[in-house]
């Protein structure tokens, strides 16, 4: 019998100046159930003014003692999250959980995931005309057929390695 895979189209929204309010309504529960060092970051394309983006509010939360994260899992869950435990043998380094309307990648504080996702959101904030090669991109692979929002996301992995590497330059 042939499994027939359902194609979706990724939907982008305009900026939205909300997103920030969202994210910081978000980020003063996490910070009553985290530890007061974890540092709670903003980042992914609703972090950007004036970029599009799926309107999902990516919180990246740094932990200064990664061993602990297992240990926060049920805390973020009692926020409503779902931890979505099989992209742990993915990225290890990395616990994920989800809501509608967010995301939480939770990460040590100045490892590498960390420190990519800054720079590329850092980046993009600081330079007006990549930013709008991202949102070009972002369009063109919107208008087609995914199987899932990470094989979009994949499909835009080269142009974010090229900008993570210009911005280790400056």
């Amino acid at each position: 019998m042939c499994k027939i895979l359902k194609k979706m189209k990724i939907e982008l929204s305009e900026y939205n100046p909300n997103w920030q309010t969202l994210f910081l309504k978000e980020k003063s529960l996490l910070e009553n159930v985290l530890p007061t060092t974890t540092q709670i970051e903003h980042i992914g394309s609703t972090s950007i003014k004036n970029l599009c983006a799926k309107p999902i509010i990516d919180i990246l939360c740094g932990l200064e003692n990664y061993l602990l994260a297992d240990e926060l899992t049920a805390k973020i869950v009692a926020l409503d999250y779902e931890y979505v435990e099989e992209y742990n043998a993915l990225i290890p380094e990395r616990r994920y959980f989800k809501k509608p309307g967010f995301h939480i990648h939770l990460v040590q504080s100045g490892g590498q995931f960390w420190e990519r996702h800054l720079l590329f959101r850092d980046f993009l904030r600081k330079n007006e005309i990549t930013k709008n090669e991202y949102a070009l991109l972002k369009q063109q692979l919107a208008n087609k057929e995914w199987i899932d929002g990470n094989e979009y996301a994949g499909a835009k992995t080269e142009f974010i390695k090229a900008i993570e590497e210009r911005a280790k330059q400056q």
